[in-house]
């Protein structure tokens, strides 16, 4: 096929909207669980093949294959890289749950007092957000779904079998259950959880065509490529508007089905690939109905949803603290699509944590403030003064008098946010 098409003009946009708003209503609903990192290449086995010839295809037209793609059932190995950029800090917990031991238990006892689990998938699938990790996945149909996160000795899995949800920990031999919120009304399980953290290339692509849709974007088809040794079209989306951090989206979407196969998330800074997911083995087939069975093994440590929330949920966050909306309200979002903002207040609406004058004044000492400072940009504007700490995609202005703006963007952007905010 030809390599490239010119991008669609303005005149295709309401229809063009009317095709990705279609194309984001169609996801195959894995039961994942975890926190919007979205925000978040693959090694080389990962790496596309080939340039099969296929026909001629619009962007238009590869929107909507896509949201005509019905596929419920399948099978298969996804391998999900995450390279934002930040230091490593092991198993410590110091990187926001995003490190291996971080989350809702990690060993024995799990949570705090010994009443969390290290199962629970609230917490154990942030991990998705730091580094490359490779996942088995299986679906069939809304009721039937299983991801296992594979790991050098270990396994975690999270099955979606009807009515119920398990999660396993084959290293601390822990186990998780929950009911299927969408049939338990007023619950919160984790199928709904699931929404929350991408997995698998449809999701993200659900996601990216969603952002899309609220901005001005160049989206055309550029080329063709072999992913898991399937035919795809290469969907390319780039932001026109100045000031977002992404520099590009690509989507490799399987010819036949209209399936999104990888999904990589390029940063306008250059380098790797932010967020390079994608099937290396994948089988449009019905799974066995084995594959969605699971009974805990002789020894496990079970813990109920309920139990869950009242040994650990109980003491989160229970003198109030916690980033909030603004004034009170809600989230608050400045702008739209590829270059908006969240405005947030920090725990106690205070900026960072300062030495004060004196050696026994100040929230930390004198050393602690210059290291946190060391790690930011400071800034000055209308807003008054803060600090701005970046990733590779990313960054966020925090102000000496409390106010969080984050998003995809640069530091001019957050800058401006927050001196309109003022």
């Amino acid at each position: 096929m030809a390599p490239y098409e010119p991008e669609q003009d303005t005149n295709e946009a309401d229809e063009l909207s009317a095709g990705r708003r279609k194309a984001a209503r169609y996801v195959v609903p894995l039961a994942v669980a975890g926190v919007a990192a979205a925000t978040i290449g693959l090694v080389p086995a990962l790496a596309t093949s080939g340039d099969p010839d296929l026909k001629d295809i619009t962007a238009q037209e590869l929107i909507e294959k896509i949201a005509a793609s019905d596929t419920e059932q399948l099978s298969g190995t996804v391998k999900i890289s995450t390279d934002l950029g930040l230091p490593s800090f092991g198993g410590s917990g110091l990187a926001g749950g995003f490190g291996p031991g971080a989350g809702g238990g990690g060993g024995e006892g799990g949570g705090e007092g010994g009443k969390g689990s290290a199962a629970d998938p609230s917490a154990k699938l942030m991990e998705l957000a730091s580094g490359t990790h490779t996942l088995r996945v299986a679906a069939d149909g809304p009721d039937k779904q299983k991801l296992s996160v594979l790991d050098d000795a270990a396994e975690y899995s999270l099955i979606h079998n009807g009515d119920d949800v398990w999660a396993y920990d084959s290293a601390s031999n822990e186990a998780y259950h929950a009911k299927d919120a969408g049939k338990q009304e007023g619950r919160k399980g984790e199928k709904e959880l699931g929404k929350e953290l991408p997995a698998t290339p449809k999701e993200f692509a659900e996601q990216a065509l969603k952002a899309a849709d609220k901005s001005r974007t160049s989206v055309k088809v550029d080329g063709s490529a072999q992913v898991a040794g399937r035919d795809a079209y290469r969907l390319v989306l780039k932001p026109k508007e100045s000031g977002s951090t992404v520099g590009q989206i690509t989507i490799a979407v399987d010819a036949k089905t209209g399936t999104p196969l990888k999904f990589t998330l390029s940063p306008a800074g250059g380098g790797s690939a932010v967020v390079d997911a994608g099937f290396t083995k994948v089988d449009f087939g019905k799974p066995s109905a084995s594959t969605f069975d699971f009974k805990p093994p002789k020894g496990t440590k079970v813990t109920e949803e309920g139990d869950a929330a009242k040994g650990k949920g109980g003491e989160h966050g229970k003198d109030g603290e916690g980033f909030s909306g603004v004034e009170g309200g809600g989230l608050n979002v400045i702008g739209d699509g590829w270059t908006s903002i969240a405005e947030l207040k920090t725990p106690g609406g205070q900026g960072l944590p300062t030495s004060g004058s004196g050696a026994d004044s100040g929230d930390v000492p004198p050393e602690a403030e210059k290291f946190l400072n060391s790690l930011g940009d400071q800034v000055k504007g209308d807003f008054g003064s803060g600090t701005v700490f970046k990733t590779r995609l990313i960054n966020a202005l925090i102000t000496d008098d409390g106010k969080v703006y984050v998003g995809a963007v640069t530091k001019d952007a957050l800058v401006k946010a927050a001196n309109a905010a003022h």
